[in-house]
């Protein structure tokens, strides 16, 4: 079994920081996980008017623990008054978050509606 790939890359992105999320979210990637997010917040979050992103399209798959990591570091930046926003959810994603109630917590970006 080979060594599993980095889950977290931060990229810019036009000038905006994107935290970019890949692979397998599980209990396995948990406390990398927590440390890129948390991390992420912590540079990215002085500026109170642009959300946090956090790009999470290349993720092939997330089980509830993974989504609780993300749902604490946002209610915690939200006490700080940052928003913390999930790009680019697949629907395995958004059944996982409707499924644990976690929808609540995690903010979804808006998609444009094609023309």
């Amino acid at each position: 079994m080979g060594a599993r790939p980095p889950v977290a890359i931060v990229e810019h992105v036009l000038g905006e920081p994107i935290l970019i999320l890949a692979g397998d979210l599980d209990v396995r990637s948990t406390s990398e996980l927590r440390a890129a997010v948390h991390e992420h917040i912590r540079v990215c979050g002085t500026d109170r008017i642009s959300p946090v992103v956090l790009d999470i399209s290349a993720v092939r798959s997330v089980d509830a623990t993974a989504l609780k990591v993300i749902a604490a570091a946002s209610r915690q930046a939200q006490r700080y008054g940052v928003r913390v926003v999930l790009r680019g959810a697949q629907p395995a994603v958004r059944r996982m978050l409707h499924l644990t109630h976690l929808i609540r917590l995690i903010e979804l970006e808006r998609e444009p509606v094609p023309a």
